[in-house]
């Protein structure tokens, strides 16, 4: 089925960054996911898309053996196209890549809506908290840190330009599906006021209940709500391609369950699709459920008719 309303026009952009990880491969994500048929499945919804290739990082991908300087140069160059994309009224996709690509693509977003005076919210699906910051985290990987960047923690001076830091409110960020999270980070999420839904809430109240509470906060401040999503968010038994994996994850259904009432809500404006690492799948399948799953968050369902008017009718 085609997406039901009108949509702003889709445009990809790929981030093959992994500098950010302990482990490498995730550079290949974006390949992969226009491999097994991204572009053409969102055209298939009956939405214009176009892919602007991969963002080139800022004074080339090896201009120094410092990963802290080589991500800021991913993320200077990333947060000025996601800006870019915003002001021209599209819906950008961010294809990665680890998760640090992050600290870019919101920044730039961040800058849009602070220009624009309309909150900015952010979704994070993910196994992890990726709240530490350069003092807390035990490995030392950025991957696991950009959370806390996008709240103004410190640490991260030079990874963006000054006129794209513009501080997400921790209360307007959202971790979602988290099963895993360091002393240090636990204790910044608890100081900061960041609202976590853990896997313990998701078992006993289920994810439509809590998602929910979630849209109608940001439908109330009329918000730009940024998605997030992690691989490692969905249960490794049937997307196995992180590196960064932690059973108990997400099902199939209730990650399609979110991306569809996403998608009915009308709130969400840009997204992330991070930590694929092609090396680690089994025949494409974990890059073809995330293409699934965007699918879902841009339209696609079974009937014309959202869930809720249905149940009106019953």
């Amino acid at each position: 089925m085609t997406a039901a309303r009108q949509h702003p026009p889709i445009h990809i952009v790929g981030v093959p960054v992994d500098v950010g990880a302990g482990q490498k491969g995730a550079s290949m994500g974006p390949a992969a996911l226009r491999l097994v048929g991204l572009v053409e499945t969102l055209e298939g919804l009956g939405l214009t898309v176009r892919d602007l290739g991969d963002v080139a990082p800022k004074g080339g991908e090896h201009q120094d053996d410092d990963r802290r300087a080589r991500i800021a140069g991913w993320c200077h160059a990333l947060a000025e196209r996601s800006y870019g994309v915003m002001r021209e009224g599209a819906f950008p996709v961010f294809l990665g890549g680890d998760h640090s690509l992050s600290i870019g693509s919101v920044s730039g977003i961040a800058r849009h809506c602070a220009e624009a005076g309309r909150p900015l919210f952010v979704l994070w699906l993910d196994a992890h908290g990726d709240f530490n910051t350069p003092a807390t985290s035990p490995s030392g990987n950025i991957h696991g840190m950009p959370a806390a960047f996008l709240c103004g923690e410190e640490g991260f001076d030079g990874f963006v330009p000054a006129a794209y830091r513009a501080p997400v409110d921790p209360s307007h960020v959202h971790l979602f599906g988290i099963r895993s999270l360091d002393p240090g980070e636990r204790a910044l999420l608890r100081t900061r006021g960041v609202e976590v839904a853990d896997m313990r809430l998701i078992d006993e109240y289920g994810v439509a209940v809590l998602l929910r509470r979630i849209i109608e906060r940001v439908r109330a401040a009329d918000g730009h709500l940024h998605v997030s999503l992690d691989i490692d968010f969905l249960d490794p038994s049937f997307a196995p391609a992180v590196g960064t994996a932690v059973p108990g994850g997400a099902t199939y259904r209730e990650a399609h369950l979110i991306m569809e009432m996403l998608h009915d809500s009308g709130i969400v404006g840009s997204l992330d699709i991070v930590e694929l690492n092609p090396i680690l799948d089994e025949r494409g399948r974990s890059a073809q459920a995330l293409v699934d799953l965007a699918a879902s968050l841009l339209g696609r369902r079974i009937l014309d008719t959202p869930a809720h008017a249905l149940t009106r009718s019953l």
